[in-house]
């Protein structure tokens, strides 16, 4: 199995920037495609974005559509989501994801991290 470590998560003002991180170790990083989910307190995890085994596709929820971008370094086993023009409606604990397969639309997720807390403050 896929194991996934999850940082950059923190205290952000309405209008901040983060960015998280997700490092992977085991199979092949490069196999699979990646995405990131947030969970509010009292809602459920929702999907927030994805990126093919290559890097050459990616989706995103509409509520985060040119704010969040994702981006994979598949050199370092490395994803990363940029967070621009953040909301008090982001606040959430982020948790990156591992699919089965190459692409997202084919494939479900198999593994995920441990989580990393997002604040923002209004």
């Amino acid at each position: 199995q896929v194991q996934l470590e999850e940082s950059g998560g923190g205290l952000v003002q309405t209008g901040g920037s983060l960015r998280l991180s997700c490092v992977a170790s085991g199979p092949i990083f490069s196999n699979s495609a990646m995405g990131w989910f947030r969970q509010a307190p009292g809602k459920e995890r929702e999907f927030v974005t994805a990126i093919s085994w290559s890097g050459s596709n990616t989706r995103y929820a509409d509520f985060v559509k040119g704010r969040f971008t994702i981006s994979r370094d598949n050199a370092k086993s490395t994803l990363s989501l940029q967070m621009n023009s953040l909301k008090p409606e982001d606040t959430a604990v982020y948790w990156c994801a591992r699919y089965s397969g190459r692409h997202y639309l084919t494939s479900t997720v198999s593994s995920w991290g441990q989580g990393t807390q997002v604040t923002v403050s209004s």
